[in-house]
């Protein structure tokens, strides 16, 4: 199965252009369902490219051809870019370029957070309108699935993923995407935990950019002209009250509401729920407490979004530095010293 994209899909003699306009889903399942897979399809229809990567992704020979360019992804390529980036695989985008960061993060707590920061520390503010270097994967169904900040004509997307392995593959089929639909941005931020340990967390980074011929560049990495960002979060907190065992974002919330004060007043609540419970509490379990305490009637995203925002700089500084994250997030800024 060949599908075609782009405005220059007429050298494709042999073709089927699928008229998909006016027809329904159970249309479309039904023309999906009857092909063989040795077709080449043209069309504009995102809802028949999902059909058909869902159904043709298992096989390396299935792929998407981006006529404009004449490259290819494979159909599970394109499955993966469309369930978690919501990337327009029609491409076609036309408008100004501008300088952009990409930080992929694990998951939606983690989005906040970094947003946050990008906020306070770099006076960042949310964007309603995307530079055409953003527009694959700016919110084609307005689903919340990505945050865009920007700052004097540069910007900067954080987007979750779904755990570390969720990071590692966004990044490397996003930089598939970028070859392929001949986009570029300047720099793109990978956070995942350490887990097991850095050396490991550094292996699962540098494995997926190896098939792109990345160059080091000090504590980075270059692949073409995009400087990838590792953000390895690994910042243990030691309490006799609480069970730390895996780094995690909530390693850095704990670090900053210490600093902050609002950890002591949790002392006597987080003492009788020790009590109450007969073992330590979990960090996450005490991100609740702080939650409540703090008067905060939202979730955890919401609670780090805001803390983080009313915290003072010294001290987001200061835990940044401490887990080697400052110097990383302030490039992905362009806050270079």
């Amino acid at each position: 199965m060949r599908v075609v994209t782009g405005n220059k899909w007429e050298q494709f003699g042999d073709a089927v252009l699928f008229p998909e306009y006016g027809k329904n889903r159970e249309d479309l399942l039904k023309f999906v369902d009857s092909l063989s897979g040795e077709e080449t399809l043209v069309t504009s229809s995102l809802e028949v490219i999902d059909l058909l990567a869902e159904r043709f992704r298992k096989s390396e020979e299935n792929i998407l051809v981006y006529s404009d360019t004449m490259k290819s992804l494979t159909l599970k390529e394109v499955y993966e870019l469309r369930k978690y980036l919501d990337f327009d695989v029609r491409g076609g985008f036309s408008g100004e370029d501008a300088p952009v960061s990409v930080l992929f993060v694990e998951g939606k707590t983690d989005s906040k957070f970094f947003k946050a920061v990008m906020k306070k520390l770099f006076d960042f503010r949310e964007s309603r309108t995307a530079p055409r270097n953003l527009k694959f994967i700016e919110k084609v169904f307005e689903r919340d699935n990505f945050d865009l900040l920007h700052k004097d004509g540069k910007y900067v997307a954080v987007i979750p993923s779904e755990g570390n392995s969720g990071v590692i593959r966004n990044l490397g089929n996003f930089l598939k995407a970028m070859d392929v639909f001949g986009f570029g941005v300047e720099r793109i931020g990978v956070a995942i935990d350490v887990d097991e340990d850095r050396e490991a967390a550094m292996a699962s980074i540098t494995g997926k950019l190896a098939s792109f011929s990345p160059r080091k560049a000090g504590d980075f990495y270059l692949v073409w002209n995009t400087f990838i960002v590792p953000l390895i979060i690994g910042l243990p907190f030691e309490d006799e009250l609480i069970d730390w065992k895996k780094p995690t974002v909530e390693d850095l919330m704990l670090h900053l509401i210490s600093a902050e004060g609002l950890l002591e007043k949790l002392r006597p609540a987080l003492g009788a729920f020790e009590e109450s419970l007969g073992r330590k509490l979990k960090p996450k379990e005490v991100m609740y407490l702080a939650l409540s305490a703090y008067g905060h009637w939202g979730n955890l995203e919401g609670f780090y979004e805001l803390f983080v925002m009313r915290s003072r700089h010294r001290h987001i500084k200061d835990v940044l530095r401490k887990a080697g994250l400052m110097e990383g997030l302030r490039f992905l800024a362009f806050a270079e010293r």
